[in-house]
């Protein structure tokens, strides 16, 4: 058949770009779309480069003939922290792949920075470590944030002392030696969500670092609100295809020079091919949480139906999380699904569940699990790309397996 021709204005009549000039009729760039950012941040030079597809660089060390220039630019970044000009010295001081994820990742947080290491664990410490070198040892926490967190903070594994309080208790609980404040919203496992704009007045001049793994900055941008610091566990959507370990902290160009320089002194270093697929998973980060988001709704409300279902957590902000408690025994549902995946982790594209008091908060004491509102009945839900109907099916089955109240 024929092809349709339409009919359209004039693409270079000034008249009709109006909207798109300043004051003076000065040119003037429109934002890009966050849709946008996530497909062409850190890729920007790809065309010059006579490339499509981003390139794998893994090669540890890079030759240098000039050994003065090298040493004077290795003294440099021991000095501030500040990433080395010119050419790339060692995998440790930085690697050119993993720094594209690291400036698309800003870039889609709205931060100056970001510093990629090899778990989100990793990223903790050294937000951890950066703060202890200036002896702001002490930390203010709010319950619940994922278990291992949790657990740094409690034990006190790299000299931290912490605080626990509810969000109305932060203000009163900073000391001369708060080096932090940190926060979780929506919080893992029960998707408790905070006002991050109140916590970030209550903190004062304290850094606020809240963990946005679970939103991603599709549903929100923490430094929007106030926080300084923000921490993913990349492993998780921004991956979101369950083949990669990796975190980031998002932040300001100051302090991410401390954390370069705790990366490089302790080794925390992301893989170059984990950073290739970190930058590949965040250009269908929109499409991905707003798809899964739209399931998780959905089976959100199913759940809040079910006679087997006591309650339901799901976050006004949206998202791909649910948390969930049932009548009977938790663990009867966890070996009664067969299209789900009973793992831990989250954020992938297929859909997996856990059992929070016995995997990913079972390194929290009980009495402190139970508090922040973690019970022993509760199930945590990443609920992935299929198809909504089939996914309920498979939770309907598994939830009539479970033994009664």
């Amino acid at each position: 058949m024929d092809s349709v021709v339409y009919d359209t204005p004039d693409a270079y009549d000034a008249d009709a770009r109006d909207d798109r000039r300043g004051a003076g009729g000065v040119s003037v760039a429109r934002p890009r779309a966050l849709a946008t950012e996530a497909v062409h941040a850190g890729r920007e030079d790809l065309a010059a480069l006579g490339l499509h597809a981003a390139p794998i660089d893994l090669s540890t060390t890079y030759p240098s003939y000039d050994s003065r220039g090298e040493a004077a630019r290795i003294d440099a970044f021991a000095a501030e922290g500040a990433e080395p000009e010119g050419p790339p010295v060692y995998g440790r001081l930085g690697n050119p792949t993993v720094a594209r994820f690291e400036t698309a990742l800003a870039r889609l947080e709205g931060t100056e920075s970001a510093v990629a290491f090899a778990s989100g664990m990793a990223a903790l410490s050294a937000v951890l470590l950066v703060r202890n070198a200036m002896g702001l040892r002490h930390v203010v926490a709010v319950r619940p944030l994922y278990g291992c967190s949790d657990h740094l903070l409690t034990a006190g594994l790299l000299g931290s002392e912490v605080t626990w309080v509810d969000p109305a208790g932060i203000a009163d609980a900073l000391r001369p030696d708060t080096g932090l404040v940190m926060v979780e919203s929506p919080a893992n496992p029960t998707l408790a969500e905070l006002d991050l704009r109140a916590v970030a007045h209550a903190c004062g001049s304290v850094p606020l670092l809240a963990d946005n793994t679970f939103a991603t900055p599709v549903l929100q941008r923490p430094v929007e609100q106030g926080a300084r610091l923000v921490l993913h566990s990349a492993t998780k959507y921004l991956g979101g295809h369950g083949d990669v370990m990796a975190g980031v902290v998002a932040c300001d160009e100051e302090f991410a020079r401390g954390l370069r320089q705790v990366r490089f002194a302790t080794g925390g270093v992301l893989h170059p091919l984990a950073g290739y697929l970190l930058l590949r998973g965040l250009s269908t980060l929109p499409v991905r949480v707003r798809a899964a988001s739209s399931n998780a709704a959905d089976l959100a409300r199913r759940l809040a139906e079910h006679p087997r279902v006591a309650r339901v957590h799901y976050p006004r902000i949206g998202g791909a999380m649910i948390a969930f408690e049932v009548h009977g025994d938790p663990h009867d549902v966890i070996a009664g699904v067969r299209l789900i995946t009973p793992a831990v982790s989250l954020g992938s594209v297929d859909s997996l569940i856990q059992h929070p008091a016995s995997i990913s908060h079972r390194i929290v004491p009980g009495e402190d699990r139970r508090e922040a509102g973690v019970s022993d009945r509760l199930l945590r839900l990443s609920v992935g790309l299929e198809d909504v109907d089939d996914l309920w099916t498979d939770l309907d089955g598994a939830l009539g397996f479970t033994s009664g109240a």
